[in-house]
């Protein structure tokens, strides 16, 4: 009220609101002509803009701030086990499906060879064959918005893989999988045009160590999806439990399996699977992470019965993948609202952004997004590659190794990134009045996508049985000769490198080789994609010096064209 005014707001940054999240975001729109040049781009402009929306971005608010609620009965006491879920999360979900993040390149491959007429272009899909890489820049642009929706995107899209290998689910399920008709219905999958799938691994009593599993699957005859099982037992960790189907982990007479397991029965009634509670999080509030109790549920094995453990990392690879596509979305994210709100903020007489040591922060975490974003990109890129091609050698070797090295580094990175971002914008950053704090937002979501799926040590492990390949070594010498020459820091980094991949490291330093293969990839993308400004300071402070503190950029570093270059603007 006027009566009780007592002085006038100024000097506060408006939000990042109403623009569009491709056409600002320059390193991605490069990375993308240089290494797939022949993509269309107007799907990704259109995702861009809605994604930059304020109404995408209040959805995002509203489906994080109403968090899912668990429906174990009805009024009269029958057992129910639904997930009820604010609109916005149903907004968001469907935005996802309608943009083709889930399954668009599947159904780009199951349409065969294209043409200038072909099947895919005909649906929408358009004809360049890099689906992988066009779904992974929109699952970046989509996870800008931070919306915490994207659980159920990942994993219906990293499912088909698994799946393949029963070929009545396949057949049945598959093109489903891809449907963009989201349905939020709690009915059968056969009365839906898309459905979404979910994964159970985790156990109370063996976290990581899968093999540690106690829920038992018994053998329960044969129909049209194949071997038929009952399922007894428990996941400690199921998200999404709202989804049409689930792959689980479970103890068969040969072993540790992997099945397929509906919500729904073939027969439309409800598959016994009973949600305990649904966990409290750090973040990630509206997606449901749920505690499951399996009461005798019918399931069906996918693959060779005591080979469920390498039957369903072929799903959690891609999921991995979206880790890393996840945490370079969110790094852009707040490095766009750090230098939106410092470029509007002044202080000690001029914009925070033009200060000297906020200009270094701002430019040191610049270099970081863009190299998690061409890493990730790349590793996108070898999914493409080798599921059109599984023959390409060089390529299956980048999708091996590149899978937990992008997975540890760009997402160990996350939380760092996201502290120091938040810290550009002060107390502002931190407090979350009226719903307005996305950048809060942001640093509780980082640590999810470093755990989910396999933590650090996991992912370094991983690297490990990756190395076993005699082929490893001479696929990265090959894949950064481009590189060779530009920077002695460069040349020196990838020797020890390459050293250690040929000869491999003691389990205990496995860390160290993940986060030094990560830096050497990182700049030679750099090197090709980027101005030289940004290569030069990426290796000055990445491999001459530590990179243990951001703000740090030594006197060579441009700050002005790193910061400019990185500017959440639309170019002239």
């Amino acid at each position: 009220m006027k009566g009780f005014a007592t002085h006038e707001v100024f000097n506060q940054a408006e939000p990042l609101a109403g623009v569009n999240l491709f056409r600002i975001n320059r390193p991605l729109r490069d990375a993308l002509a240089r290494l797939v040049p022949a993509l269309p781009t107007g799907r990704l402009d259109a995702l861009g803009a809605e994604m930059g929306s304020a109404q995408m971005q209040r959805h995002a608010r509203l489906a994080n701030e109403h968090a899912p609620v668990l429906h174990a009965h009805d009024r009269v006491g029958r057992r129910v086990d639904v997930v009820e879920f604010h609109p916005s999360y149903h907004a968001l979900l469907g935005a996802a499906l309608r943009h083709g993040l889930h399954g668009a390149p599947w159904a780009v491959e199951a349409a065969g060879p294209v043409g200038a007429a072909g099947a895919a272009g005909a649906a929408g899909l358009g004809v360049e064959r890099s689906p992988h890489a066009e779904r992974a820049a929109g699952f970046m642009l989509f996870t800008e918005a931070e919306p915490s929706v994207l659980c159920p995107v990942s994993m219906t899209y990293a499912v088909t893989p698994a799946l393949r290998a029963n070929a009545a689910l396949q057949a049945e399920w598959g093109g489903k999988l891809a449907g963009r008709d989201y349905d939020e219905r709690f009915v059968p999958g056969t009365a839906k045009r898309a459905v979404t799938m979910g994964m159970g691994m985790t156990e109370k009593q063996g976290g990581s160590d899968v093999r540690a599993n106690t829920t038992q699957a018994v053998a329960d005859g044969d129909d049209a999806w194949g071997r038929r099982f009952r399922i007894t037992g428990h996941k400690w960790f199921m998200s999404a439990p709202m989804c049409d189907a689930f792959l689980i982990l479970a103890q068969s007479p040969g072993g540790l399996s992997c099945f397929f397991l509906p919500r729904f029965l073939p027969d439309g009634g409800v598959n016994p699977l009973h949600v305990q509670r649904l966990k409290h999080k750090l973040g990630n509030h509206a997606n449901a992470s749920s505690e499951v109790e399996f009461f005798n549920a019918a399931a069906w094995l996918v693959g060779e019965e005591g080979r469920g453990v390498p039957q369903i990392l072929a799903m959690g690879a891609l999921t991995r993948l979206d880790c890393a596509l996840g945490t370079a979305g969110l790094m852009r994210q707040a490095l766009s609202i750090a230098l939106h709100h410092t470029a509007q903020r002044h202080a000690f007489g001029k914009p925070l952004v033009a200060q000297p040591l906020m200009k270094n922060v701002l430019a040191d975490l610049a270099l970081e997004s863009e190299a998690a974003t061409l890493l990730a990109l790349r590793l996108a890129l070898a999914v493409d590659r080798t599921e059109r091609d599984p023959a390409d050698a060089h390529e299956q070797v980048m999708r091996r190794v590149l899978t937990p090295v992008a997975k540890f580094w760009v997402c160990k990175r996350g939380s760092h990134f996201g502290q120091e971002a938040m810290e550009c914008l002060g107390g502002n950053g931190y407090v979350e009045a009226a719903g307005e704090g996305v950048m809060a937002r942001i640093y509780r979501e980082m640590p999810l996508n470093s755990i989910w799926e396999g933590a650090g040590n996991i992912m370094a492990l991983d690297l490990q049985r990756a190395l076993r390949g005699a082929d490893v070594a001479p696929a990265f010498e090959h894949e950064l000769r481009a590189a060779r020459g530009a920077s002695k820091a460069l040349d020196a980094a990838t020797a020890r490198v390459l050293a250690a991949l040929d000869a491999g490291v003691p389990e205990a330093q496995s860390r160290i080789l993940a986060r030094d293969t990560a830096l050497v990839l990182q700049a030679a993308l750099l090197h090709r994609i980027s101005p030289p400004a940004v290569f030069e300071a990426f290796c000055a402070s990445r491999l001459e010096a530590s990179c243990d503190v951001f703000g740090a950029l030594d006197a060579r570093a441009d700050l002005d064209a790193i910061v400019e270059r990185a500017m959440p603007t639309e170019a002239a």
